[in-house]
């Protein structure tokens, strides 16, 4: 199985990475998965011209953004991690979303997105340095969550859970019933 895990954190070695890892681990172990830090990406902004709903591709000049959506179009499962940036998911990541519309989605004539990845598994990894339960009550990690999750929901991704660390920065370690967690929904990506 083809196992892509988005890395929407700056921190190679932080909360998210680190409950990142954890999902790998279940999916089969870090050697299994292919990882792509997103922040080490160099990629043009998206412009909005719209022209890649008509190619099926995105008509910038060719960057890392088409070179991982082509990752996640070969993909059997996606791992997507990010931290909460104002409620919403990381900025990077956004952009690597907003660049591969075409990969996610395709438009029927009526105007409506036709799904391409129906099915797929997805698990979506958050961390935020709001405590519990502010981050929730706040549209903090809920938000960022939400974004996510629209954007897998138009590709036609099965969503099979979600791990979210809160308070990640007056306390950045990870409970053991939170990683167990994590390795328990990278053991049901590979399980579908």
């Amino acid at each position: 199985m083809d196992v892509l895990v988005l890395n929407g954190s700056p921190k190679t070695e932080g909360t998210v990475a680190s409950l990142l890892r954890r999902v790998a681990r279940g999916a089969g172990g870090e050697d299994s998965v292919t990882w792509v830090n997103v922040y080490d990406l160099s990629m043009k902004h998206c412009t909005g011209c719209m022209a890649c709903r008509e190619s099926g591709a995105c008509v910038l000049p060719r960057d890392d953004a088409h070179a991982v959506g082509e990752k996640i179009a070969r993909a059997d499962a996606l791992i997507i991690g990010t931290p909460v940036h104002w409620g919403n998911m990381s900025a990077p990541l956004k952009q690597l979303f907003d660049r591969n519309v075409p990969i996610f989605m395709a438009d029927v004539p009526q105007g409506m997105p036709r799904p391409k990845h129906k099915g797929k598994p997805a698990v979506v990894v958050s961390a935020c340095t709001t405590p519990w339960p502010f981050n929730f009550i706040l549209p903090e990690s809920r938000g960022a969550l939400r974004a996510v999750k629209q954007v897998l929901k138009y590709g036609g991704y099965k969503i099979v859970g979600t791990v979210v660390k809160p308070g990640s920065k007056t306390s950045p370690e990870i409970p053991p019933k939170l990683a167990r967690r994590a390795e328990e929904l990278g053991a049901g990506l590979i399980s579908r």
